[in-house]
C-alpha cells in the first residue's frame, strides 16, 4: 500500500478513495473565468484540479482563483522553478514539476525548501515526450524503463534536500508502456501514484485508452489519484473517469447503467432510451444500478441484480425492480415512470 499525504484536505494514497482530477483549459490568469470552470468541474465531480501556469501573471491569479474555489489546487510548472515558488506563496494545495526541464538543481531545491516550508506535496511527473537525453541514449526510446529510471533520479533530487512528500506519475500516449511503467515503480516504491496516459486523443479514442490502462492499473491496487486527459471539454473528463471508478466498484457515488445491445427481438426504440436515461444517471449521486433492457429475454431474468430497470415489449415495457415485476406501462410512460421510481428511492 502507498504512504497516505494530503493535497489540501483530500487524502491521497494509503487506502483513502481514489481521487479524480481534472485541468481547466481557461486562461489561468484570467481568475474568473478559471474558477468558474473550476466549480462547474467541482460539481460534477472532480476532487482536486490543476492549473497551467505559464507566466508569473498566472502564478499571481492563482491566489484570487483559490478564495473562489472549494477543492484543492495544483500549480502546473515547466522550464521555470521561480514560478513554482510564485504559485506556493499565492497558496496553491500542490505542485507539478518536470525536475528534469525546472531548469538547474539549484532551482529543484529551492522549489523543495519552499513547498517544504508551506506543507505543499510535490508531483514529480514524468512524460514520455520530456525523459532526459541521456536516458534515452540509454533505452533507446521512452520504454517504461526510462520513464522509471527518470523518476527515481527525480525522486533521488527531491529527497537529497530532504523532500518527501512526493506522489509520481509515468505517463505514456502508449497504453503499454504506460502500464508497464507504473507496474515497475510500484514494486519499488510507497509513493502515491497519479495514474494517467498523456495525449490519449478525443473523446471516443482517449476514453478507450484512459479505460484500458487506468483501469488495468486500479484493478491491479495500484494508484491513488488519476486524470483522463481527453481533448475535449473538462467535464467529460469526470464524466468518463467516474465511469472508470463505478465499472470497478471503487465509488459508492454515483448510479450505474446496465443496458443490453439490442437485436431483432427488441420491439422499442431502446438505442434512444438507453441515452436519454444514462444522461440522466449523470444528475443521480444515489449508488444504484438501472437496467434498460430491450426485450423479456434481457429483462427482469438476466438485470435482476438491477436496483430498479425497465423492460421492453412490443409498444410498451416492463417496470421491475430487483427483478420482480412491478407493472406494465406504454413506450411512451417508460422514461417518466423509470425516473418517477429512482426519485422515490
Amino acid at each position: 500500500m502507498s504512504k497516505r499525504i494530503y493535497i489540501g484536505n483530500i487524502p491521497v494514497g494509503g487506502g483513502a478513495p481514489i481521487a479524480i482530477q481534472s485541468m481547466t483549459n481557461t486562461k489561468t490568469a484570467d481568475a474568473k473565468a478559471t474558477a468558474g470552470q473550476i466549480n462547474a468541474l467541482a460539481n460534477a465531480g472532480c476532487d482536486i484540479v490543476r492549473c497551467a501556469v505559464p507566466d508569473m501573471e498566472s502564478a499571481r491569479a492563482l491566489a484570487e482563483i483559490k478564495k473562489r474555489i472549494s477543492i484543492p489546487l495544483v500549480a502546473d510548472i515547466h522550464f521555470d522553478y521561480k514560478l513554482a515558488i510564485a504559485s506556493i506563496e499565492s497558496g496553491v494545495d500542490k505542485i507539478r514539476i518536470n525536475p528534469g526541464n525546472i531548469g538547474s538543481e539549484e532551482g529543484v531545491k529551492a522549489v523543495a525548501e519552499a513547498a517544504k516550508a508551506a506543507g505543499v506535496p510535490i508531483r514529480i511527473g514524468v512524460n514520455s515526450g520530456s525523459v532526459e537525453k541521456n536516458i534515452l541514449a540509454k533505452h533507446g526510446s521512452p520504454t517504461a524503463a526510462a520513464l522509471v529510471e527518470s523518476a527515481e533520479q527525480h525522486i533521488g533530487l527531491l529527497t537529497k534536500y530532504g523532500f518527501d512528500d512526493i506522489l509520481v506519475s509515468l505517463k505514456a500516449s502508449n497504453v503499454k508502456t504506460t502500464i508497464e511503467a507504473y507496474r515497475m515503480l510500484a514494486a519499488k516504491y510507497d509513493y502515491p501514484l497519479h495514474l494517467g496516459v498523456t495525449e490519449a486523443g478525443t473523446y471516443l479514442g482517449g476514453t478507450v485508452k484512459s479505460a484500458i490502462g487506468i483501469g488495468s492499473l486500479l484493478a491491479d491496487g495500484i494508484g491513488d489519484t488519476f486524470r483522463v486527459s481527453l481533448t475535449d471539454e473538462p467535464i467529460k473528463e469526470i464524466i468518463v473517469a467516474r465511469e472508470i471508478l463505478k465499472a470497478l466498484n471503487l465509488t459508492d457515488k454515483g448510479a450505474k447503467l446496465v443496458s443490453c445491445p439490442t437485436c431483432g427481438r427488441t420491439n422499442i426504440d431502446l438505442i434512444p432510451l438507453a441515452k436519454k436515461v444514462e444522461e440522466y444517471l449523470l444528475t443521480i449521486d444515489k449508488p444504484i444500478t438501472v437496467a434498460v433492457m430491450g426485450c423479456a429475454v434481457n429483462g427482469p431474468g438476466e438485470a435482476k441484480e438491477a436496483d430498479i430497470g425497465i423492460a421492453g415489449g412490443k409498444g410498451e415495457g416492463l417496470i421491475f425492480k430487483k427483478g420482480e415485476i412491478i407493472r406494465k406501462v406504454s413506450e411512451s410512460e417508460l422514461f417518466g415512470e423509470l425516473v418517477k421510481e429512482i426519485e422515490s428511492m
